[in-house]
């Protein structure tokens, strides 16, 4: 099996790993993301990029992935009220691991749909290569449903531009709880943009915590299930298995494998650089697996290898990407 990663994270140029918190995190986790710790606290940009752009070229699954920043929280003048030090990676930098790696790299946008000048910027990017676009309207505080944004979506929908929305909860930034709501997919449904709702809506309320680890279909949120439904009803929709991996996602993967009839609307997707455990995790894998796969050295490749227990070589999802991408 060969596939693209829809979904994975350029980290800001201007990431650093100074604290001690992160020193410890990145010790812990840096190996098992194919990342060496050291070069990571010391060079943490150009480490990442080039782990990154080597993992995928090692892969023995993944033979490119769509790569995105996060563009700034802003007024509505524009002007810049919070940019995350980790996440929010510019199109620019994004453009330029594009433009030397075109063999590996898929480059998507990220604009917020604040800017004055977005429309604009929108033409710009779509001239230069970008083939999509991503959303983070949860650390944006961006309303979807909001009238002003139409313009946006149709500009989206005349340039047939798909749109990652990210869709459920939210750790790594401060997020809008509204904001992560499913609703956030329908107004761009309605304008007819291909939309791609990114990790399956699933959330959780952190203070149930044997809720959010049960594998009774009975007990994941409702949105969840809302989305399957969507699946079938909106012809424009998709929706992506990043971040799957988890503990508290999954849990979902025994349910979402049985679930064919919806599978031509699934695409592959990681969120690297979030970390995922292999060993410890909610679902029904069996500990001499679980083991096994904790031994594959390559990120992209552990990602997928766990991902094939559930859905077979021949599965749909795998190729998918081939309905919206145009490369």
């Amino acid at each position: 099996m060969k596939t693209v990663d829809i979904h994975l994270h350029l980290l800001s140029s201007e990431v650093r790993f100074d604290r001690l918190f992160d020193k410890f995190v990145i010790t812990f986790f840096a190996k098992k993301m194919g990342i060496d710790a050291k070069e990571l606290i010391e060079n943490p940009y150009q480490t990442y990029v080039k782990s990154v752009v080597e993992g995928i070229q090692n892969s023995e699954h993944i033979e490119k992935t769509v790569l995105f920043g996060v563009d700034a929280k802003v007024d509505n003048s524009g002007k810049e009220l919070h940019k995350d030090l980790t996440v929010c990676a510019t199109n620019e930098d994004t453009l330029k691991v594009y433009q030397q790696n075109k063999e590996s790299i898929i480059p998507f946008f990220s604009i917020n749909p604040m800017r004055p000048d977005a429309l604009d910027l929108i033409d710009k990017y779509h001239e230069l290569g970008f083939k999509g676009a991503k959303f983070l309207q949860n650390y944006w505080g961006v309303d979807t449903s909001e009238a002003r944004y139409r313009p946006y979506f149709e500009k989206l929908k005349q340039k047939n531009i798909p749109l990652i929305i990210h869709i459920g909860s939210e750790s790594s930034v401060h997020s809008v709880k509204s904001c992560e709501a499913l609703s956030m997919l329908n107004h761009p449904l309605e304008v007819g943009v291909t939309t791609i709702a990114a990790h399956l809506a699933l959330s959780y309320e952190p203070l149930s915590i044997l809720k959010a680890l049960s594998k009774n279909p009975k007990n994941f949120n409702e949105e969840y299930h809302q989305l399957l439904e969507m699946l079938h009803t909106h012809k424009t929709l998709y929706a992506d298995i990043s971040a799957l991996l988890t503990p508290v996602r999954a849990k979902v993967l025994p349910h979402l494998s049985k679930q064919k009839d919806i599978h031509h609307k699934l695409l592959y997707g990681s969120d690297y650089p979030v970390p995922f455990t292999t060993i410890f995790n909610s679902y029904d894998l069996s500990l001499k697996k679980r083991l096994e796969l904790y031994k594959i050295d390559n990120p992209f490749d552990r990602y997928a290898k766990i991902m094939l227990e559930y859905f077979p070589h021949e599965s749909e999802i795998y190729t998918n990407w081939q309905k919206i991408l145009e490369l």
